[in-house]
Order: structure tokens, then sequence, then C-alpha cells
């Protein structure tokens, strides 16, 4: 006969046993969820390089993506300080146009741009000759102020290392109202798919001669298609100011974003030298 104390005893060790294999459970199915969102992680990862690597300098062509590329995610990391001064008085300037302006420019002549930013001042020999069409329409927009008061709205700090400027909107969607064609795409400076820190290139849509008024400036070598528009070259003190504003960082925390400094064109002007 069973007495009192083995009974106790063997009802002990039976919840013992049910208490494990709970326990066993429950690690099991952790580690099933566990695998489950790792697996996703590196969907979303993969998915981002390819973004990177591929489609990040595209102009966007509707205002909600816009959006969600340059506000910064709740959980983003507090911001760098910002290292630039206050923008100069006024606004930008929404005039767009029907068709590209007609050439105007030298085409055997040395230009440049100079980029008079609240960060300090960026100068950019032209490619007059290589790029004709797109020179000419800088010419033409620094001429009627377009560029004065815009914010430099995008920079990426992983993968590929620019500052994207040239939209009045701020937003990555706005454009003069008309597009020019793409030029120079087999420039030298473009080895193995590299466009070398101090390039400036043309943005567009993806579509072939969808550039417009925007454009982004290298600060460290970058890996992409030869697609984009190469029309320019920052001065070496023009480096110095863009590795500050790429210093500050980006607002999302997800390499790809708003700059944390107060990138803003006071004013941009072409002169031929």
């Amino acid at each position: 006969m069973v007495s009192q104390e083995q009974r106790r005893r063997q009802l002990a060790r039976e919840k013992f046993l049910r208490q494990q294999q709970r326990r066993t459970e429950a690690r099991r199915k952790a580690r099933m969820r566990n695998s489950v969102i790792a697996s996703v992680l590196g969907v979303v990862l993969i998915g981002s390089v390819a973004l990177y690597t591929t489609g990040a300098l595209e102009q966007d062509d509707d205002q909600a993506n816009a959006s969600a590329e340059v506000t910064p995610s709740a959980s983003a990391p507090s911001k760098a300080p910002d290292p630039c001064d206050k923008p100069a008085k006024g606004e930008p300037k929404s005039e767009t146009w029907k068709k590209e302006p007609a050439m105007s420019i030298d085409k055997s002549a040395k230009y440049t741009l100079k980029l008079d930013t609240t960060c300090g001042e960026i100068d950019v020999a032209l490619k007059a000759s290589a790029a004709p069409h797109t020179v000419n329409s800088f010419d033409f927009l620094a001429g009627k102020g377009y560029f004065d008061h815009t914010k430099c709205h995008r920079l990426t700090t992983n993968g590929i290392y620019v500052l994207q400027c040239g939209d009045p909107t701020g937003t990555g969607t706005g454009g003069p109202g008309y597009t020019i064609p793409d030029e120079n795409l087999k420039d030298k400076s473009l080895k193995d798919n590299v466009y070398p820190a101090g390039t400036v290139a043309m943005a567009n849509t993806g579509q072939k001669d969808s550039g417009g008024s925007q454009f982004f400036l290298v600060y460290q070598d970058s890996q992409l298609p030869p697609s984009y528009t190469p029309f320019g070259t920052v001065s070496e003190a023009g480096m110095k100011v863009l590795k500050k504003i790429a210093d500050a960082g980006e607002g999302t925390g997800m390499g790809d974003g708003a700059p944390n400094a107060t990138v803003v064109i006071d004013k941009a002007t072409v002169t031929e030298s």
C-alpha cells in the first residue's frame, strides 16, 4: 500500500515534469518565433541594400514616398549638434517652365557653380563640354534664383554617401517643369561603377532623360550604376563643408533621411571663368 508520504512525492514529481514540459514547449515556440523574425529582418535588410545600390538617387514622383523618406521615425536617435548657421531670410521660388531653356553657354568655356550654404561655401567646377545641357540648365536656373533658399533634403550614410539638393519643395518631388537629357555617362572618372568623392551628378526618376533640378554631391566614393549625369567636381574646400554635413548624420538612424545639419542654399551662382 502506498503511504501518504510516497503519494505526496509522486504528485510532486508529476507536477515538476509538467512544468518542465511547459518550459520546453515555451522555449521551442520562442526559437521558432525568433527564427521567423530573423528571416523577415533578413529580407528587409536585403531589400534595403538593393535600394541603396540601385534606386537611391531617384527623385520621388509621389508625395507619400517623399514624406516617408525624409521624416524621421518615432524611435529615431537624438540628433547630433547642428554645425550650420541659420538660413538667410527668404523663401524658395515656385516658378516652373514648360521646356528646357535654349542653349546659351559657351561649351568650350569654363564655368563654376558656387553654392553659398548655411554650412559654408561649396564651389563646383562644371563640365560644360561634356554635359552642356546640364550646365546650361544650371546656368539658367541659378540666374532665375531657383536654388536660392532651398534645403538640401536628403543625406545617405549607408551604402552610398551623398547629399541631395535642388528641390524647392524640400520633399524630393519638386522640379523645374522640364527635363534634360542624360549626358556624360561614360565619364573617365567613373570606374567600376564608382562615383568618386567630389562628384556632382544629376538625380532622376529612374527613367532615361528624366533629370530636372535635383542633384547630389558625393562626399565618399559610392558604387552606383552609371545612369546619373556627372557634371561637376567639388573643390577641396567644398569637400570639407560636405564632410562637416555628413559627420552630423541624418535623422532616421537608418542611413537615408533628412540631414541633421540645417543645409540651406542661401544663394547659387554660375560664373564663366
